[in-house]
């Protein structure tokens, strides 16, 4: 596994790796570690990490952003190929952001080891919602191509969405050579185990990245709107990016300093009694640009913890999820927002219908249900011998609802 995040905290990268050794096989994972954490190299569930460089997530400048991308590059590339010389890759699984990381492993590709692609994130329209970017632009157009050159070098691709499949398909790949795993919740991490709080608050918990699009900001002045209603509600908010300052000068600015209160970052373990322990999930993001085609593993983590949940009219929220299931509100209007939260937290009954719909709903999206999907590309990609080749994979046909 090759990922430029960090491992410990994500469960994407976790729940292949973990599931390939409990397989037998021998994984490693070269990874980052969070700014400010010291560096140490560990076994985590049977999976040798290796971090081999620090990041802090407040890249304001692509060109700040882009070099923090290269140096990992050239690190991840003079780590992989020497673990390589010393006892042979048979398969490495590189992450994106960045696509452009695959290129890191040629020297494993030309020596035999076959090469997924699993792009988290689709780079190019990523990058224009970061750096707000035309997707006319010139720039757009450089990472488009080497998205496709990318996914060339590759033997196969792995998308995160069905959105984006369509999308990849109509520009970069063959239908022969992606399959879509979603984000799912590996239900032997994410497994209720009861709440341990009562304290008579009420939480409302937003955990993952504070990028703009994800639409923090949204949530907050959405929560302004409803604090005197509801004076026992606080809203948390768990994890890093490069909106945390601006939103913490929104949180003062609208005077809820003792209401809203950032929490950091935490490892999956954690965040998953975090989870549990909340009593309203909120996902607030955009829906115009990149945000309107995440799809968002909240979802499915809260609805496998138990826990009501707030989402956006997304292009890719209602694609996969309707509204027996979550409290749909209009996206980028931080009024909805506030009335979806405000009707949820004085209706009990009403969090506990879309809870109970949810934990059945849920069981078809678990990774338990879905790993074969992997597992089998895995086997098939081991055991052939003829380079390039068109593999066959069980896939999900219900699309959605």
């Amino acid at each position: 596994m090759v990922t430029y995040s960090v491992y410990d905290g994500d469960n994407r990268v976790r729940r292949y790796a973990e599931t390939l050794v409990k397989r037998g096989y021998h994984v490693d994972a070269v990874a980052i570690w969070r700014g400010g954490e010291r560096k140490e190299n560990s076994v985590v569930n049977g999976v040798n990490v290796f971090r081999i460089q620090g990041r802090v997530k407040n890249e304001k400048s692509k060109f700040v952003y882009l070099a923090k991308l290269l140096l990992f590059f050239w690190r991840s590339m003079l780590f992989v190929s020497r673990q390589h010389w010393r006892a042979r890759y048979d398969l490495i699984h590189v992450h994106s952001v960045p696509d452009f990381e695959v290129f890191a492993v040629w020297y494993p590709k030309l020596t035999g080891a076959k090469i997924i692609l699993d792009i988290h994130d689709i780079v190019p329209e990523f990058y224009a919602s970061k750096f707000n970017v035309s997707r006319k632009s010139l720039a757009f157009k450089f990472l488009v191509a080497v998205e496709q050159l990318a996914i060339a070098f590759s033997d196969h691709v792995i998308a995160s969405n069905h959105i984006w499949e369509k999308r990849l398909k109509e520009r970069s790949v063959a239908a022969s050579k992606i399959t879509t795993i979603i984000n799912f919740p590996d239900t032997e991490v994410f497994q209720p185990q009861g709440r341990t709080r009562n304290d008579g608050k009420f939480i409302l918990l937003y955990p993952g990245t504070l990028n703009y699009h994800q639409g923090l900001d949204i949530a907050v002045r959405a929560f302004s709107r409803i604090r005197n209603e509801v004076p026992e509600a606080e809203f948390h908010i768990y994890g890093s990016g490069d909106q945390l300052a601006y939103l913490k000068s929104l949180v003062a600015e609208l005077g809820l300093e003792n209401q809203v209160l950032f929490k950091g970052s935490r490892v999956v373990e954690q965040m998953v009694r975090v989870i549990e322990d909340a009593d309203l999930g909120i996902v607030p993001k955009r829906k115009n640009g990149f945000g309107n085609e995440a799809f968002s593993t909240k979802i499915l983590e809260f609805m496998a913890m138990g826990v009501p949940v707030i989402i956006p009219d997304t292009d890719v929220d209602t694609y996969y999820f309707n509204d027996s299931v979550a409290k749909f509100f209009q996206a980028n209007n931080d009024e909805s927002l506030a009335d979806s939260m405000l009707l949820l937290i004085k209706n009990p009954e009403v969090r506990q219908s879309f809870v109970r719909n949810a934990s059945e709903f849920v069981k078809k999206y678990t990774w338990g249900a879905n790993q074969s999907i992997y597992l089998v590309l895995v086997d098939s990609l081991l055991t052939s011998r003829e380079g390039r080749h068109a593999i066959t994979v069980p896939r999900k046909t219900d699309g959605s609802r």
